[in-house]
């Protein structure tokens, strides 16, 4: 054979000067990567892999980082926070001067917008968490606001926008939300969950060309953090979003959805277990592509921050003593028992935002009610948020075949957690809060997101805290929240990576570097396995793969 002309073993890419975390083992190895045609050829000793290289092949040099497979993110609403991105955007700022300047300026930029739209703030920088309309209006006075807190479970309006949706001191709260009021019952301009309905109906819907434009943005982003597959958590139409199921569908077959995506078909609260033929047709014409809509969403709670998550006894008050408010369960316990089992029965996966103990719960009461009717099966059903467990329900994950789907960003000392929920929740019971190291040692799967735009979609700040229990760049002297819950660098990586790509039911393909695995692969400018934990989210990714192409590169 001419040993100038490429093989059918030709390699066309190579990495070299660095480690491999392979996500198959605990620690990074010494190796090289060899891949051809978008697909890991070989891992080995770099003068053995030299030998495979084609002549035109390029070659990485890791320069000292470290070569993962690339991030997976399991729970993200991509389309959502991509269109935020070009709207109003508040998640910059983390001050009310920094809020309203933002607010101001968006406003005057754009006199043409019938609405002022967007989101990103965070409760900790108002009183009590509750912001005002009168701050809206010295703003912005001659047109209605809506703006979702970064968490996306309440809504900043200002009274140009309630006097439209017409809710005023006598608007009865609805079931499932809640008017945030001044004395005499006038809404003070914060609606929590089901109650930003009220005005939301009445925002402007964005075109899908707008829509697809925020996923392409959004897709840009978590390429630059490494991120090279997610599972959506929202598919469906929601306050000023269109339907992104087309939008998703449209960039899968022109190509421009270059990540590998599973969509979570949204379980509608307001109604039964008729839904469900529709969405078997949705799933039916949900794959195409690169995009793959077999996941059911069902949001079983609320939040913490706002006294709407679902939990087994009560909040507590300003003063800790209990009070009459346990949360709210969305879907009711019946409906779950029947609804769960014939969706397993189906074959689709099922994705629960289960916060609070009681969701927690009813969530794996149905599980386990499925598991009996249908026998074990390969669904690779999982819950996300669990803030607080009980410890009961640790060794359940594995029984019923759950994942647990851990936000570990969230995991952290930090004024939303002391200000607005640790005192509601008392200490013994805050000490239940993102069991993660419990779980894992309960034989748990962990697998991994962001939630973004509720917050940082940074795998890497993500890793920093499950291993440190700190939020990244906060120092030693910020004492560490609920240390023993932290894992350790391997178990987080492969959270990130192996463990959602599982939860993706990608993982023949991805999620670890091995040959014959899609080349979904992430350079990082340092080995943060080699350094100390606390420097872990000073890492930065340098380059991202997908199939073997150049996704994101970081300028020099």
């Amino acid at each position: 054979m001419d040993h100038d002309a490429p093989s059918h073993r030709s390699a066309d890419l190579l990495f070299r000067g660095g480690r491999v975390f392979t996500a198959t083992g605990d620690t990074p190895i010494e190796a090289a990567v060899a891949v051809r045609a978008g697909r890991i050829l070989a891992v080995g000793e770099e003068r053995e892999l030299r030998g495979l290289l084609g002549p035109a092949a390029e070659v990485v040099d890791l320069d000292g980082g470290l070569l993962a497979p690339g991030f997976q993110d399991a729970h993200v609403h991509p389309v959502v926070a991509g269109v935020q991105l070009l709207r109003c955007d508040l998640s910059h700022h983390r001050s009310l001067d920094g809020y309203l300047g933002t607010i101001a300026r968006y406003a005057a930029e754009h006199p043409e917008a019938e609405w002022i739209c967007g989101g990103g703030w965070s409760m900790d920088v108002f009183p009590e968490g509750i912001p005002t309309r009168a701050m809206l209006d010295a703003v912005v006075p001659d047109r209605p606001v809506l703006l979702t807190n970064r968490d996306g479970h309440g809504a900043w309006v200002n009274s140009r926008a309630l006097t439209l949706a017409g809710v005023t001191r006598q608007t009865p709260d609805p079931a499932d939300g809640r008017i945030e009021r001044e004395p005499d019952g006038t809404p003070i301009g914060t609606l929590q969950e089901g109650a930003m309905e009220l005005v939301a109906a009445l925002v402007p819907v964005a075109t899908p060309a707008e829509a697809k434009a925020g996923l392409l943005a959004a897709q840009r982003h978590l390429f630059s953090l490494g991120i090279t597959a997610w599972q959506d958590a929202m598919i469906g139409t929601f306050p000023g979003n269109p339907d992104n199921l087309p939008v998703y569908l449209d960039a899968a077959r022109d190509g421009s959805l270059e990540a590998r995506v599973v969509g979570a078909l949204w379980w509608d609260r307001w109604r039964g277990t008729e839904q469900i033929d529709e969405l078997v047709e949705r799933r039916l014409h949900g794959r195409v592509g690169r995009f793959n809509a077999t996941t059911v969403k069902i949001m079983q709670d609320g939040i913490a921050e706002n006294f709407t998550a679902s939990m087994l006894e009560p909040y507590l008050d300003g003063c800790g003593c209990a009070t009459a408010n346990s949360g709210l369960s969305f879907v009711g316990p019946e409906v779950l028992r029947e609804a769960v089992p014939r969706l397993d029965a189906l074959g689709f996966q099922l994705h629960f935002h289960a916060l609070g103990d009681r969701a927690v719960r009813e969530v794996l009461d149905a599980l386990e009610l499925a598991r009996a009717a249908n026998g074990p099966n390969d669904n690779r059903h999982h819950l996300a948020h669990l803030q607080v467990v009980d410890p009961a329900e640790l060794k359940r994950f594995a029984e019923v075949g759950a994942a647990a789907n851990i936000q570990a960003l969230w995991a952290a000392h930090e004024p939303q957690m002391d200000e607005l929920t640790i005192p509601y929740l008392g200490a013994e019971r805050a000490a239940l809060q993102y069991p993660f190291g419990d779980l894992a040692r309960a034989g748990a799967r962990l697998v991994a997101g962001s939630d973004w735009g509720v917050s940082s979609p940074d795998p890497l700040l993500g890793i920093h805290v499950a291993v440190n229990r700190r939020a990244p760049h906060s120092g030693s002297e910020q004492p560490a929240f609920y240390p023993e819950q932290a894992l350790t660098l391997a178990q987080a990586f492969t959270a990130y990576t192996a463990g959602s790509a599982w939860a993706n039911h990608l993982d023949a393909e991805t999620g670890t570097v091995e040959p014959g695995k899609c080349a979904d692969l992430v350079v990082l400018d340092r080995d943060p396995f080699a350094g100390p934990p606390e420097e872990i989210g000073a890492t930065e990714v340098r380059m991202t793969f997908v199939d073997g192409r150049a996704v994101h590169t970081t300028a020099n």
